[in-house]
């Protein structure tokens, strides 16, 4: 790092860059950055954890950088957000051990590497004592050296299909029973810090649920369901949004009755609502070709999500998910004793990679499907998901292989290669 020395102003006056703030500057040079949905030969300049406009810098405040840092001609995309991720390196958010905040950071600190610099810690279908016990230790937070930063809660059931629970516990499914509303809170105690709930739409009284939330500002997910198309397009028009990850634990399309995967092209989805899904791509979940089909269809919705279990990050043989005994076998997680895929093992970063080689993407789209495309689904585009002036300096340095070499947030390195 070298300091800049040449600041504004009028020789024998002091330099001046301090009109708006004495916060040191720093600019990344050498650099294409994924700016309007392309990579461009720009340079980043970042004071006090945001993005900065640096023609307000000069012409405002004659001001310059106080460090530079040399990229190598490396890419600096946003950093990564993963909206659904179970735990890792052991730990089982879905567990109510004795420290879940610490479990929760040690994830936090570890996915650090792999440019995931927010996410939703997501809790699978479990008793309502864990919910009430999880629930509350996990609350939004910003990231920072010790991890990456929590957008809220993905709460993925008990309200969802006895038919397609995946590795879902079948005694701990729920279905509405009071007309939505009630139901929700005797399973999950309260819906602070919560960012989304997944629910099969074609339980009775899911309706009064998906506006409930919907109107809390909580996304509604469909997903582990056995919907037909019109009971997916009835949640949408009730304020849905999402479908957790595509083409899994769902009906299959079916030429007279797409299910779930029709939304992607429905035309009875309400003027300005966006439909977002997630996909797994990790080879093993879902197969290129249909990525590609959900992709072409529908490129602007497409979430990348991870879905890791447990055991990603650890050695092959038994772990827990939830209530569950899960069996890892190369790259695969299965329900102990079954052939039942049970979430991934897969990092963000090789989510990236497979999805750009599978899908013939561009290198921004891979970019944005990991950054943007969450930001928007969770509503928080206009701070995280883009290096747009005055949002969080929350970004990552790759190579052109797409490995990520560096982690930035709030400006700050927090992790290198």
């Amino acid at each position: 790092m070298s300091v800049f020395k040449c600041r504004g102003g009028i020789s024998g006056e002091m330099p001046s860059n301090k009109s708006v703030s004495d916060a040191p500057i720093t600019q990344f040079v050498s650099c294409r950055i994924l700016k309007d949905h392309r990579l461009q030969w720009e340079d980043l300049w970042v004071r006090e954890g945001k993005i900065l406009n640096p023609e307000k810098l000069f012409f405002d405040e004659e001001g310059f950088a106080d460090h530079k840092v040399d990229c190598g001609n490396k890419i600096i995309a946003p950093g990564f957000i993963d909206v659904q991720i179970n735990g890792g390196y052991g730990i089982d958010f879905s567990q109510a051990s004795g420290d879940i905040r610490r479990g929760v950071a040690q994830v936090a600190k570890k996915i650090l590497e792999h440019g995931v610099t927010s996410f939703c810690p997501t809790l699978v279908t479990s008793p309502p004592d864990i919910y009430h016990k999880v629930i509350p230790e996990l609350r939004v937070q910003d990231g920072g050296p010790e991890g990456a930063g929590i957008l809220g809660i993905h709460l993925e059931g008990p309200f969802i299909s006895e038919q397609k629970r995946g590795a879902h516990p079948p005694k701990f499914l729920r279905t509405f029973k009071a007309g939505g509303v009630a139901d929700l809170m005797e399973t999950y105690g309260h819906l602070d810090n919560v960012a989304l709930v997944t629910l099969a739409p074609e339980l009775a009284n899911s309706a009064a649920a998906i506006r409930e939330l919907s109107g809390r500002g909580i996304v509604v997910s469909l997903g582990h369901s056995m919907a037909d198309l019109s009971q997916a397009e009835e949640a949408v028009q009730n304020g849905a949004i999402f479908i957790t990850h595509l083409f899994n634990a769902m009906l299959p399309f079916h030429h007279r009755d797409p299910g779930i995967v029709g939304l992607l092209t429905s035309d009875r989805i309400p003027p300005g609502r966006m439909v977002y899904y997630g996909m797994i791509a990790d080879g093993i979940h879902t197969h290129p070709a249909a990525l590609r089909i959900a992709h072409r269809a529908h490129p602007a919705g497409l979430v990348l999500v991870t879905d890791a279990v447990t055991a990603m990050g650890l050695p092959p043989g038994q772990h827990s998910l939830g209530q569950q005994q899960i069996d890892i076998q190369g790259l695969h997680a299965y329900v102990a004793g079954t052939t039942t895929l049970s979430g991934s093992i897969a990092t963000m970063d090789m989510c990236v990679r497979h999805f750009r080689e599978v899908s013939g993407c561009t290198v921004e789209a891979a970019l944005e499907a990991a950054s943007l495309h969450p930001a928007q689904l969770l509503g928080v585009s206009n701070r995280k998901g883009t290096l747009e002036f005055g949002t969080d300096a929350d970004f990552i340095v790759l190579d052109d292989t797409l490995t990520v070499r560096e982690t930035y947030i709030a400006g700050q390195q927090v992790w290198r290669k």
